[in-house]
């Protein structure tokens, strides 16, 4: 069990979040949500009741104890997909659709891109690609990738 400031955070039998308020109400299957998932992704997490209602605000997540802040980014990790691709290894056709080969930080994968309007700016470094399962890879920082893979990108924006 963890104490942060005024509840108590756990895992029950069945590893869903338990919230135990200060009072000594016990809350089960707490939802962690992240207000800013791809630009902050451990700043401004709130705990969130069955009933949408916020039990706790999260600033910065790595104020909590390093237990609590583990069944966090735990219940996030498996709630949350969405792969970073790190390198853009071919793409079938520069007109869409197209197939595109990656890497990205959970494997090696492929997917359709349906049309260029599929890849969105959410800052000026970092794009948001959504292929043709809905599937949403990001890419974080698009001046990090590597020339070939930037060479390739560059051809879709």
């Amino acid at each position: 069990m963890i104490e942060k400031a005024r509840y108590l955070l756990s895992r029950n039998a069945f590893e869903r979040l338990v919230f135990t308020g200060m009072n000594g109400e016990v809350q089960e299957g707490i939802v962690p949500v992240q207000a800013f998932p791809i630009t902050a992704p451990y700043r401004g997490i709130s705990l969130i009741d069955s009933h949408g209602h916020e039990l706790a605000w999260i600033e910065e997540l790595s104020e909590l104890p390093d237990e609590a802040r583990k069944l966090i980014e735990e219940d996030l990790a498996a709630r949350e997909f969405m792969p970073e691709i790190k390198r853009i290894r071919e793409v079938s056709s520069f007109a869409t659709p197209s197939t595109w080969q990656v890497e990205t930080d959970r494997g090696d994968t492929s997917f359709i891109l349906k049309g260029e309007e599929y890849i969105r700016r959410l800052t000026p470094t970092a794009l948001l690609i959504t292929d043709s399962q809905s599937i949403h890879f990001l890419i974080r920082d698009r001046s990090a990738l590597d020339h070939h893979s930037r060479k390739i990108l560059d051809r879709f924006l």
